[in-house]
């Protein structure tokens, strides 16, 4: 870990070039102009590439949102490729959720109808009918609109047809209810809420309550970088930009690379003022601004902090995502001013723009006070860098075990060997992995509780869960709630893993009130083992290789400690039968 933590400081993943340009031209192509070019044709406006004459349209803008949309939904956008553990094939999405039989995992266990962890003909339905109502949607000419033609004489584009539109969000919800993982990779936290502005709203009070969805995301992603996380994520973050070739630049984020690579000041203040006062300060100028030259600054600064993030190439890689709201900022809040009729106080009641800021604010309030209730994207704490998160232990052979599962892909170790990469190679590529969630402060937590657990750790194969969980699921978008304990008994019930063969260390988010971080570790053939906490200051206190040895850890309850005989079979005493791949 020491030896990739600091390669990870010059080098990122150190992915080939062609990755990237791969990612760029997908960006381009596939999103900008095959999105603007659907939604100016299919709207009687265009050519496309004439910007200037539809960029403040408000039914391009609804398509770009649904184009957006299906692209995640498909799963060709935000966690495809290389970047998140894609390499053969790298698309998982639609390859996944069009295959009965594959792995789902339901949100809530009370909900009526939805039992069960396999994919169903009817959920192969229920994808197939979203990704049709989307396209029906964005293909289809605007309708006109009596409040449209009041505030806009001149449009004669109308608004998009709200019957896919209401078709798409009715079937999302019934498939988000059966399976999260399809749900989250739609982004139905922050898109479903645009496309029911779409069809229930006058457009003067759709363009307001777009903004305060904005708005809502932008602080809240602000609001959760308060802490001691958030500094852990932009050194690696700026390490992996492929923009950023200069080393000393790079290492300039670290104390004292190679002995200290903590966060130095300038990852300090790129992080908390670059970051978080950014992301809280600009929106509310945005939202309540009337003057024009301060909005166009803000306008600017947020376009410049999506372009950042973009060229970073964060892993999961968001891209489309940033540059929808880049566009965002400019369509909303430059195209549409305050000043012109569009601020928060133009709204048709004021009751109604309360019950808006309260259903925005809902699942943000309570995934902070409640992170075991709510995913982290719905919380808006993305990189934040407190994320629910999890190492995988297989024992020599065990990995293997995994091949069982339905899935129209193999282990990322196979996938690697497949495209010619020599073993030993493709071990430690997947290694890199997991040295990059130890230079993040639950990663610290995390190899604390293997250290513990597994003295003879390095005969063991260690997996970076959220890269292992898009081999199984198609998908994760750094979120620990996909590969909980639903997800490895589902696993567990395909793969016949053995006491002791197949351990995992799991963590949850840090909730807003809280100084410490809850763990679990699981035996998967058993069940939960052990319960406790550990201080996020020890984590972040810590060099990722952990020189010190473990951090403080206080366990609250332990299977072995009640008497449970299952609990005998600890995975330390289990004799390896043959190796796979190269130890860390």
């Amino acid at each position: 870990m020491k030896a990739l933590s600091l390669h990870w400081v010059e080098y990122g993943f150190g992915s080939p070039k062609l990755f990237h340009l791969i990612y760029a031209v997908k960006v381009l192509v596939l999103h900008m102009v095959a999105g603007a070019a659907a939604a100016t044709w299919s709207s009687g406006l265009g050519p496309f590439w004439d910007v200037a004459t539809w960029w403040n349209e408000p039914i391009v803008y609804q398509k770009l949102i649904l184009w957006t949309v299906l692209l995640e939904t498909v799963g060709v956008a935000g966690s495809w490729g290389p970047l998140a553990g894609k390499f053969k094939p790298m698309t998982g999405g639609v390859l996944f959720w069009t295959r009965p039989g594959t792995i789902r995992v339901r949100p809530w266990r009370r909900v009526p109808f939805t039992s069960g962890d396999r994919r169903t003909v009817f959920d192969v339905l229920l994808y197939l009918t979203v990704l049709g109502a989307l396209l029906a949607a964005i293909l289809t000419p605007g309708r006109p609109s009596a409040t449209l033609s009041a505030a806009l004489p001149g449009n004669t584009s109308g608004l998009v047809n709200p019957v896919p539109v209401a078709v798409a969000i009715a079937a999302l919800v019934l498939l988000g209810l059966r399976d999260k993982v399809i749900f989250l990779a739609a982004r139905g936290e922050q898109y479903l809420p645009a496309m029911v502005f779409f069809v229930a709203l006058p457009f003067v009070d759709m363009i307001v309550a777009l903004k305060l969805l904005i708005v809502v995301v932008w602080i809240g992603a602000g609001v959760s970088k308060f802490g001691k996380h958030f500094s852990n994520v932009v050194p690696p973050m700026v390490s992996n930009s492929p923009c950023i070739p200069a080393k000393w630049f790079k290492r300039a984020h670290y104390r004292d690379f190679p002995r200290d690579i903590r966060p130095s000041k300038v990852a300090g203040l790129l992080a908390h003022v670059g970051g978080t006062c950014v992301e809280i300060i600009t929106p509310l100028i945005l939202l309540l601004s009337t003057n024009r030259v301060l909005t166009l600054a803000a306008v600017a600064m947020m376009v410049l902090f999506h372009l950042f993030i973009t060229s970073t190439f964060p892993l999961a890689v968001p891209l489309e995502w940033n540059i929808l709201f880049a566009f965002a900022a400019i369509f909303l809040f430059w195209g549409f001013p305050n000043e012109a009729g569009y601020g928060i106080g133009d709204m048709s009641s004021p009751w109604l723009t309360a019950a808006i800021a309260a259903g925005l604010l809902f699942f943000p309030v309570l995934g902070n006070l409640r992170p075991d209730l709510v995913s982290f994207l719905p919380s808006m704490r993305q990189y934040a860098g407190n994320w629910a998160s999890a190492l995988w232990a297989f024992a020599p052979g065990a990995e293997e075990k995994l091949d069982a599962v339905r899935r129209p892909t193999r282990n990322q170790i196979d996938q690697l060997k497949g495209m010619g990469y020599a073993p030993a190679i493709a071990e430690i590529t997947m290694q890199q992995t997991i040295a990059w969630r130890s230079m993040h402060s639950q990663g610290r937590g995390l190899f604390s509780l293997l250290y513990k657990h597994l003295p003879d750790i390095d005969r063991w194969t260690i997996r970076e869960a959220e890269f292992a969980c898009n081999s199984l699921l198609g998908f994760n978008f750094g979120d620990g709630h996909m590969h909980n304990e639903d997800m490895l008994a589902a696993l567990q019930r395909r793969c016949g893993f053995e006491p002791g063969e197949f351990l995992v260390v799991w963590v949850e988010s840090q909730a807003i009130h809280s100084q410490v971080q809850h763990y679990k570790v699981i035996d998967v053939a058993v069940g939960v083992i052990e319960r406790g906490t550990w201080k996020v200051a020890d984590a972040v206190a810590e060099q990722p290789w952990l020189p010190n040895g473990p951090i403080p850890l206080q366990v609250e309850w332990s299977r072995a400690a009640d008497g449970d005989q299952t609990a005998q079979a600890t995975p330390q005493r289990r004799t390896p039968q043959h190796r796979t791949g190269t130890p860390a």
